[in-house]
């Protein structure tokens, strides 16, 4: 009997059969070993809770919301959130956080504190936010140095507890961020309603877009209204108006007294008194706050869009048989949010 001896076949690994999917193979060719639940990359989206193992794999480097086990490679989960792999680095983005400031980010914040030449905002981040008495416009469009007469009457700018729309100019080494108010589109808020929801992190909160503020043109006789999305996700609704300012700019442009449109700043703008709103304004201001209230408590992001459509669905069905409006329509809760945010959705999709 003669025998005859094969060269020994290499095994033939079938991408199929291995339990990690074809999309856990990156660029590199290295395959993702998450253990703690046969969890694969391609279940990125998948919520990691706090305690579970994400790997324990010697070529992954842990990064935010992860730790390492002392005498061990694997590496822990310390936040709730979606996994997210930057090269060999793996973090994880939590599904609340605070605001992390960026540059350039038009953000709302209430003050704090009033300091020598500059102020203490709140921005929802884990640090106090800046703003220097010369990062704001001054009564008149005057543009000067700032002197001790100015730093005297700091207080007739902004005091605590005034709101304000602002552009996160720098950022601090420590993460604190330094505003500026020096646009016509940026200063104290007055006419309308304050709302907190979750800013950028995840799940429904305000997210970063191509518009923050734009006006709303409502029904039901309700006039423009403004909305003001903060990235951090502080959210300002106010009555539309163009105020003294527009019109003592017009009549400046007319006359030639000026060139440039910041020098048409008025005293009008750090004004602490509000104007008279219609009570039609009010309830569409009231109505365009439960529409951000109802995509937010149904995990739906907060943009024009989303906030448009889900406008639109609220006022479909809240006039009866005698066009009378129904007291009980106006509230945006409970199931008939639930309603409202799936048909935003559905028409955002479609």
């Amino acid at each position: 009997m003669t025998f005859s001896i094969l060269a020994p076949a290499a095994p033939r690994l079938s991408r199929d059969s291995s339990p990690v999917s074809e999309a856990s193979f990156d660029s590199d060719g290295d395959i993702d070993v998450i253990r703690p639940t046969k969890r694969s990359k391609t279940a990125h989206k998948a919520i990691i809770t706090p305690g579970e193992v994400v790997t324990e794999d010697v070529q992954w480097m842990k990064g935010h919301g992860t730790t390492a086990t002392p005498g061990s490679s694997a590496i822990l989960a310390t936040v709730a959130g979606t996994l997210l792999r930057t090269n060999k680095l793996l973090s994880i983005q939590p599904l609340r956080a605070r605001y992390t400031p960026e540059i350039g980010d038009l953000v709302v914040g209430r003050i704090v504190s009033v300091e020598t030449k500059r102020w203490k905002v709140d921005l929802s981040a884990p640090l106090l936010a800046h703003l220097p008495l010369s990062a704001i416009n001054l009564p008149g469009g005057i543009l000067r140095k700032r002197t001790a007469t100015d730093e005297l009457a700091i207080r007739t700018f902004f005091s605590e507890g005034d709101l304000l729309v602002a552009e996160v100019q720098s950022v601090y080494q420590d993460g604190a961020a330094s505003l500026h108010t020096r646009s016509l589109r940026y200063g104290k808020l007055r006419n309308g309603v304050f709302m907190r929801v979750s800013g950028t992190g995840g799940g429904g909160g305000v997210v970063r877009s191509r518009r923050q503020v734009w006006t709303v043109h409502t029904a039901n006789g309700g006039g423009e209204v403004d909305i003001v999305l903060g990235v951090n996700g502080y959210i300002w609704i106010c009555k539309h108006s163009r105020g003294e300012l527009v019109a003592s700019t017009e009549e400046a442009k007319k006359m030639n007294e000026i060139t440039r449109m910041e020098e048409a700043v008025s005293e009008s703008m750090y004004s602490n008194r509000n104007d008279e709103i219609r009570p039609q304004t009010r309830r569409e201001i009231a109505r365009l706050g439960g529409c951000v209230r109802a995509l937010v408590e149904n995990g739906v992001r907060v943009d024009e869009e989303m906030v448009m459509a889900a406008y639109t669905e609220s006022l479909e069905g809240g006039v009866d048989m005698d066009g009378v409006r129904e007291e009980e329509d106006e509230y945006m809760g409970g199931e008939k949010g639930q309603k409202v945010a799936a048909a935003a959705l559905e028409s955002v999709r479609g």
